[in-house]
């Protein structure tokens, strides 16, 4: 017997029966025999990929022809081998090419050795369909890679043995499935096994292998642990990409590919999580009904009944649909595996922390005297998970995460320690619950008692957040004994406002139940505080925070550990309150008291150290806040580790004060470094990740990429407009920082409106003498500035100086701030006498202060020399100029829009003083750097621009001067 593969896939045998005839005359040879009396049978059998020539010569008697192979036999093995045939691909297969390169790669080595491949993934993923495809790619070849392929239906152990039968019979070796078996195993060509649905963990498949070291296997299953066939050849079948999705939707559903189309195609891919079955099944849907526009809401109001439904017209041999395919494998599941994916359907289909079934599973009942309240069920399904006496069982746990895996209902991430569920299976098996609302309160009790109210327990309580999102609809209904715990993860995690409720309620019932003096309520109380703080209502928080840290002296005394939190915190919120100079001693008096009781490093000591810092900063002492901020970096690093989040902290207020520094360089990187560690840690839109972000979107700023900052002001403002409302003081602060950068971009029009905002809600929420009030003020005083109307911005800017004296003192940096601001704007108005002496104060108190480098220093370097310029003392401005311009250079590069202003300023004074040449290329820099980096509009362009074309009137070269005056008053017209 002879096989290759071939084209023609035609098996032909031919078999003669019958008695030979009378033989020849004798001689060396005899003759030949005659031509046979018996039947004669001719047959083609049509096989894919296959051809076979086999030739049977049967001699003998009536009774040994009856022996021989017959036309029932012949029909028996055609109808085997159309029961093992491998079927073509969907002819609307899409994508998978990462999958099948691999499965080229891994089939294409080593000819004549076996080969296993196993596709492992949710039922409905396609993994058949690859597999089919990939079959068809190797049979394009002129000599296909496979010389036989068999197809096996691997779901049970009947449907294997029926298989291998089929195979014996097929290749007329037997019929029984040890004969197929041993049929391959003789047959030392590169045949093809496809071992389909192997999806039953019971099974063991090895057995079913030829034992033999040719041949290849393709093994398609539910249960991950079979890769262990292929360790280094195997592939999870996940979703689909998007436009690999959208292909097959716009196929299935027989659609033209629009840009239309391709918008709700893709669209509806999302919503069906990319997964290949749902998507076949809404194309067929929409094909039906002619209804792409309006699928997703009809979707979004049947899913169940949609993903149950059948198509009439199939693309292939799949016979279940998509809530089907998961429902054959959950009956498989023993009760405690079925209600353990059913309660983590509940939650959020993505990282869910073991660790929630494990502390819960060993959670004490605080002695608080509070009886557990309906725990039964919860306990009870806690205790598949423990041993006899009562100690968490690891194994028990993995054993019920391994059987759920074996269907791959679940999936399981080895290095976090948390399970995912397809987003689809994920609502699907919502769907099976009898009971959702009491399945939800046996799972919000779980996770009640999984959480730690202890400070190494931070990550994973914000970890929960997007758990209890999804389990939890109204955060007043959670047990009593479990509110404390999901007020901290909503505290944490930056959602005040769902804390805010819970905190109250947990005050209200501690006052009832303990009385006002109970250390329990002054921790509710210090609690609701906290909230209160972080929502912007500092002066509701100021009163708590003031009861608590009285009733505790009383009750513990001064030097109490818990005291001294309660001093720590009011003295936060005097800082919030503009109150820098009584946060000070108290802040001074915890860090001394903390370093005594529980030594330098300890982590509060270290936060109280932190405290004072961004005080001294608030104060203006930034010499004295930096080495403090330093300290706590280091120390955090090596105590909590470089990712944690008070690291993070530490590293976002060392940040802030190099800026304070004008040590923007050094800023930078680290607020970069913030920002992104925040994002992973935190989410993109948690508060602290959003304050990182606009604390970078300042630095920008202040290295004058304004283009940059103005995009990440955007997002924090719209971000905390959404989490925390437009009355906010975080919004506000984010929409003073967009107005400003709009200023530096020379957009005063648009930054105007936003600072009005600004100002007014900050006068009605902080009060009219708040520093951030004062801030307001003077941008929209700066901004008035900018557009001329100074009339507006004198006494604006007159009332943040007097206030600020008041507030800050003299010599705090944001007085000379306003001192230099209303000097700016005496000098527009021509009062150059009462701008010079105000400049002059400014210049010396930040040379004290901040050093002769520092940009501010420079700033008010530069004003005076723009007064002393305005007064005609030419020869007393040009030196200034000159070190501002070198120094700035120096410290913010060449380009900078600083930079560039002292270039300008210089090149004025030059043209005053009759050096045009000198004048001429300065202003010419000017210009181009202008036009790159702030448009040909932005009004200090047109300033450079009507500079220069002065300077070409004095030069003489009337011609250029004319082109750029039409060219100013064009874009000014503009």
């Amino acid at each position: 017997m002879s096989a290759r593969a071939s084209e023609s896939h035609t098996i032909n045998n031919h078999i003669y029966g019958g008695v030979g005839g009378h033989g020849g005359a004798g001689g060396q040879q005899g003759g030949g025999g005659g031509a046979g009396k018996g039947s004669r049978i001719n047959w083609a059998v049509e096989a894919e990929n296959i051809t076979m020539h086999n030739h049977f010569q049967i001699h003998g008697s009536g009774l040994e022809q009856q022996q021989g192979i017959n036309a029932s036999e012949v029909k028996q093995a055609k109808t085997a081998l159309n029961l093992v045939r491998c079927p073509p691909p969907s002819q609307i297969f899409q994508g998978r090419q990462d999958i099948l390169e691999k499965m080229v790669e891994c089939f294409s080595k080593d000819p004549g050795q076996r080969h296993i491949y196993v596709l492992h993934g949710l039922g409905g993923s396609g993994k058949t369909q690859i597999a089919l495809k990939f079959l068809e790619m190797m049979n394009r070849y002129q000599t296909p890679r496979f010389t036989k392929q068999f197809f096996i239906n691997a779901s049970s152990c009947q449907t294997l043995d029926t298989a291998f039968k089929n195979i014996a019979i097929a290749q007329r070796s037997g019929n029984t499935p040890e004969d197929g078996l041993l049929w391959l195993i003789s047959e030392i060509e590169e045949w093809m096994l496809l071992f389909d649905n192997a999806d039953d963990p019971s099974i063991d498949l090895f057995p079913f292998f030829p034992r033999c070291t040719h041949g290849n296997i393709i093994i398609t299953t539910r249960n991950p642990q079979l890769a262990a066939h292929g360790p280094r050849s195997h592939s999870r079948v996940g979703d689909m990409d998007e436009t690999s999705a959208i292909d097959l939707l716009l196929l299935r559903a027989v659609k033209d590919k629009t840009t239309e189309t391709t918008q709700r195609a893709s669209e509806i891919v999302k919503e069906l999580s990319y997964l290949p079955l749902a998507i076949i099944q809404a194309g067929a849907y929409i094909s039906k009904f002619n209804c792409l526009h309006r699928y997703l809401s009809i979707y979004r109001e049947n899913r169940a009944e949609l993903l149950r439904q059948h198509s009439m017209q199939s693309h292939d041999d799949y016979g279940w649909t998509v809530y089907t395919t998961w429902e054959i494998s959950f009956r498989q599941l023993s009760k405690a595996a079925a209600q353990f994916l059913q309660l983590c359907s509940l939650l959020h289909h993505d990282s869910i922390p073991e660790a929630i079934f494990e502390q819960a599973a060993v959670w004490k009942i605080n002695d608080d005297g509070q009886e557990p309240q309906n725990l039964q069920e919860a306990r009870e399904f806690l205790d598949n998970f423990l041993s006899d006496s009562g100690t968490w069982e690891a194994q028990h746990f993995m054993d019920i995460i391994a059987e759920i895996q074996g269907y791959s209902l679940i999936n399981r991430h080895d290095i976090r320690d948390t399970l995912s569920i397809h987003p689809l299976v994920h609502s699907w098996c919502q769907d099976t619950l009898d009971d959702q609302p009491r399945a939800r309160e046996c799972m919000t009790d779980i996770v009640g008692m999984s959480v730690q109210l202890i400070e190494d327990a931070y990550l994973f309580r914000i970890g929960l957040m997007s758990h209890v999102d999804s389990l939890i609809q109204d955060p007043t209904t959670i047990k009593s004994m479990f509110q404390d715990e999901y007020a901290c993860i909503y505290f944490e995690s930056g959602r005040f406002k769902e804390a805010e409720q819970l905190d109250s309620i947990v005050l209200e019932r501690q006052k009832g139940l303990l009385g006002v003096d109970h250390p329990k309520t002054l921790s509710a109380m210090a609690n609701l505080a906290a909230t209160y703080h972080k929502l912007g209502r500092y002066q509701e928080a100021e009163p708590l925070e003031g009861i608590v840290l009285e009733k505790r002296k009383q009750l513990l005394g001064a030097d109490h550990l818990k005291t001294l939190s309660a001093v720590a915190n009011l003295a936060t919120t005097y800082c919030k309150l503009g109150r820098y100079q009584e946060a000070e001693p108290l802040e001074g008096i915890v860090l001394e008291k903390r370093k005594l009781h529980l030594g330098a490093d300890h982590p509060k000591t270290l936060s109280a150290m932190a405290n004072l810092a961004a005080t001294y900063r608030q104060l203006g002492r930034y010499q004295e806040a930096e080495p403090l901020e330093g300290i706590v970096l280091e120390k955090r690093k090596q105590l909590l580790g470089a990712d944690h989040p008070d690291t993070l902290l530490a590293m976002a207020n060392s940040a802030a004060t190099y800026r304070k520094l004008g040590r923007y360089q050094e800023a930078e990187p680290l607020e970069g470094i913030v920002l992104e560690k925040q994002k992973q840690l935190l989410g993109a839109d948690h508060p602290h990740t959003l304050l990182a972000m606009a604390n970078l979107a300042a630095t920008c700023r202040k290295l004058g990429r304004y283009q940059e900052a103005e995009p990440l002001e955007g997002i924090v403002l719209e971000r905390q407009k959404q989490l925390l409302g437009a009355d906010h003081p975080h919004t506000l602060w984010a929409m003073a920082n967009l107005a400003v950068t709009y200023h530096q971009l020379g957009r005063y029009q648009e930054a105007e409106p936003l600072e009005g905002i600004v100002l007014e809600k900050r006068k009605h929420l902080l009060g009219a003498d708040h520093p951030d009030t004062l801030w307001a003020m003077a941008n929209l005083a700066s901004t008035y500035h900018k557009l001329g109307r100074y009339q507006e911005a004198e006494p604006l800017e007159g009332i943040v100086l007097e206030k600020r004296k008041q507030l800050l003192g003299a010599d705090h940096p944001d007085t000379l701030w306003a001192m230099g601001n209303l000097a700016a704007t005496y000098r527009q108005l021509g009062r150059y006498q009462e701008a010079e002496p105000l400049e002059g104060i400014v210049l010396e108190k930040r040379k004290q202060l901040l050093g002769a480098d520092h940009p501010d220093t420079l700033w008010a370097m530069g004003n005076l020399a723009s007064t002393y310029h305005k007064l005609g003392r030419y020869h007393q401005a040009e030196p200034l100029e000159g070190i501002v311009l070198e120094k700035r250079k120096q410290l913010l590069g060449a380009d900078h829009p600083d930079t560039l202003w002292a270039m300008a300023n210089l090149a004025s004074t030059y043209r005053q003083l009759g050096r045009y040449q000198e004048a001429e290329p300065l202003e010419g820099i000017v210009l181009e750097k202008r036009k790159q980096l702030l448009g040909a509009d932005h009004p200090h362009t047109l300033l450079a621009l009507e500079n220069l074309a002065a300077t070409y009137c004095k030069l003489g070269r009337y011609q250029e001067a004319e082109e750029l005056q039409a060219l100013y008053d064009k874009h000014v017209r503009m």
